[in-house]
């Protein structure tokens, strides 16, 4: 088959890739940023086209001579009327395969209990299926619940709660009913719906062989993890934002995302049918049980083997616009602080300090006013530092790298980084690595701010003392670590 895949730098869409390489079929991917798809081990094996799932011609021509198209977009955590902004992109999409004679739409969905008042989020991922499915092009749902997998934001945060909180007062939501999938059983399935009969046009619902309660799973979480029993104390006055903020704080999933996460978990999600085993094969083994799922996930992250996460996505709200080429476009203002110095290393050795930045190695200046810096950001929202890394020493463009995100690199000498911090502006900070004929290594670190109104430029004037003492010092500790491998 002649495959689609929409989301391919996401969570879900970039492990599937691979899996549909492996199953002999052809794919073609759906990308804004060609770069982001670049950085993918599977980029060479699959064909790259570049345009906005919004616009119909970009679609069109992405669709053209396709079998099946993978359906793996949402703007969960964006501002706006979520509803209508999916309803919009559904539609958008459906009359472009329509038009270009697709074969199969398979979207990847949550599952949505009737006879409940559903959330914001669930609502609109209920809405793109019913467009799918009302569309002339054979479509497959699978509705899935929590996805239980290393780097999926559902895992992270029952991780970071259960890790992080042996005493919890929790809301009412920890007594839904759910039914947890293992990401290795939604690949399988996505997989194997390629070879769909025509005539199946239809939802699915699909779930691991468990079905639990939230506590559930964070006490069997504990229990894999060789934790302590968990002292959970539901209470019924949490409400979804107060809860959100809570998750916010102690996780790395953002307010901004964990709000329609924690919205969703009120409903029961358990599978109501078992109706596509009838159509694809169990996986080798049988569905994976949960606590197997995270014994799964776990050793993943202990070794440092996480091929996509959460935050492999954008996240919603934040800034996107990249650093232009021209620093003083449209006649606006731009601050610059720049520094160099000489480093008395290799650029090779300076350059893996560099690209190793941030995560558990930390900014290499003053800890306490990063620290702070990250609570302020997740108070308002942000992603904050707790988001991390993907990779422990490598990194490519789309990576998040706590509140950063890898906008553009060069290997072995340039590094530059978007901020996604809750800031009045747009911010950059690049990392060069620089030699001459004599065989200097020179460090070169500039840090770019765009201010947008008033309280753009006071933010700047108020921080630009502290430039010095934090990117100063900064600087300075990643030389000493860079010479320190001499």
């Amino acid at each position: 088959m002649r495959c689609l895949v929409t989301g391919s730098t996401g969570y879900v869409g970039g492990r599937l890739v691979p899996e549909l390489l492996a199953a002999g079929h052809e794919v073609r991917v759906l990308v804004r940023d060609e770069r982001k798809a670049r950085a993918h081990p599977w980029a060479d094996q699959v064909e790259i086209v570049v345009g906005d799932a919004t616009d119909a011609d970009d679609v069109r021509r992405a669709c053209e001579g396709i079998d099946v198209f993978y359906y793996l977009l949402h703007s969960i955590g964006s501002k706006g009327d979520l509803v209508r902004t999916e309803h919009d992109m559904a539609t958008t999409i459906a009359r472009a395969a329509e038009d270009a004679g697709v074969g199969r739409f398979v979207y990847l969905s949550g599952m949505a209990p009737e006879n409940e008042e559903l959330s914001e989020h669930l609502r609109s991922r209920d809405e793109v299926a019913r467009v799918l499915l009302d569309s002339k092009v054979p479509t497959a749902v699978l509705q899935a619940g929590i996805i239980i997998g290393s780097g999926s934001a559902s895992f992270e945060m029952l991780r970071y709660l259960t890790e992080r909180l042996p005493v919890m007062v929790t809301p009412r939501w920890v007594q839904s009913r759910i039914q947890p999938i293992a990401i290795r059983d939604v690949l399988h399935l996505l997989v194997g719906c390629a070879d769909l009969p025509p005539d199946v046009n239809r939802r699915f619902d699909i779930g691991g062989p468990d079905v639990l309660t939230y506590l559930d799973m964070m006490q069997r979480y504990a229990k894999v993890a060789q934790l302590p029993p968990r002292r959970i104390l539901p209470v019924p006055v949490l409400s979804p934002s107060i809860s959100s903020l809570w998750v916010g704080f102690v996780t790395p999933v953002p307010s901004g995302l964990a709000r329609p996460l924690v919205e969703s978990l009120r409903n029961n999600v358990v599978a109501q049918e078992d109706d596509i085993s009838r159509y694809v094969h169990l996986p080798p083994g049988g569905r994976t049980g949960f606590e197997r799922s995270v014994e799964l996930a776990l050793t993943k992250i202990r070794d440092l083997d996480v091929p996509t996460r959460w935050s492999s996505a954008s996240t919603g709200g934040a800034p996107s616009e990249p650093l232009p080429l021209d620093p003083d476009w449209a006649g606006g203002s731009l601050y610059v602080d720049e520094r160099t110095i000489e480093v008395k290393a290799t650029p090779e050795q300076l350059w893996s300090v560099i690209e190793g930045i941030g995560g558990d190695h930390g900014w290499y200046s003053w800890s306490l006013a990063w620290e702070v810096r990250g609570l302020i950001d997740r108070a308002f929202g942000g992603p904050g530092l707790r988001r991390g890394r993907r990779d422990h020493s490598r990194l490519v463009v789309g990576d998040a790298v706590d509140f950063w995100r890898v906008e553009d690199e060069e290997e072995g000498s340039f590094l530059r980084l978007r901020a996604e911090m809750k800031v009045p502006g747009l911010a950059w900070l690049e990392l060069r690595v620089g030699s001459d004929d004599s065989g200097t290594t020179s460090f070169h670190q500039r840090a770019l701010f765009h201010p947008r109104g008033l309280l753009g430029h006071l933010y700047w004037w108020v921080v630009w003392p502290f430039h010095g003492i934090i990117f100063g010092d900064m600087q300075r500790n990643v030389a000493k670590a860079a010479e320190a491998q001499t």
